[in-house]
């Protein structure tokens, strides 16, 4: 069954998902700047697989870990019913019930509090503030 969030439930788990987006955020720098590294180190040593260098392995450990890592993350915020729509952008999306309709309330990094919502195909762009009880 689909969790639908008002303002406050939604504000109440906002720290937790702050933190998890973060993270996320976090993990894909570091995770492309590692598989840049890999990329180069593997040009620069050009070795058949049998022959490979450990330090190959142990990059493509790190990348696999990160993945685990924020396939982790992800699969906790949807978890709590949040859906996560952006990495890059810090956007997550709280279900919710506006007039009886099925709204998204829309949040995204650097925003204090939720502010704006929209509907289920409009995404971002269509944002608009919220005004009125969204139960």
């Amino acid at each position: 069954m689909k969790k639908y969030f008002t303002v406050e439930e939604a504000h109440a788990i906002l720290p937790i998902i702050r933190e998890e987006v973060g993270q996320l955020q976090a993990i894909k720098r570091a995770f492309e700047k590692r598989y840049e590294e890999l990329s180069l180190l593997k040009q620069k040593l050009a070795t058949p697989v049998k022959e490979r260098d450990d330090r190959l392995f142990e990059r493509e450990f790190e990348l696999e870990f990160m993945q685990i890592e924020a396939q982790t993350i992800v699969n906790s915020i949807a978890q709590k019913g949040a859906e996560l729509k952006s990495v890059e952008a810090g956007l997550v999306d709280f279900p919710a019930l506006k007039d009886g309709q099925e709204i998204l309330l829309c949040w995204k990094m650097g925003e204090e509090r939720i502010t704006h919502y929209h509907g289920p195909e409009e995404g971002f762009i269509g944002r608009k503030p919220l005004d009125g009880e969204v139960k």
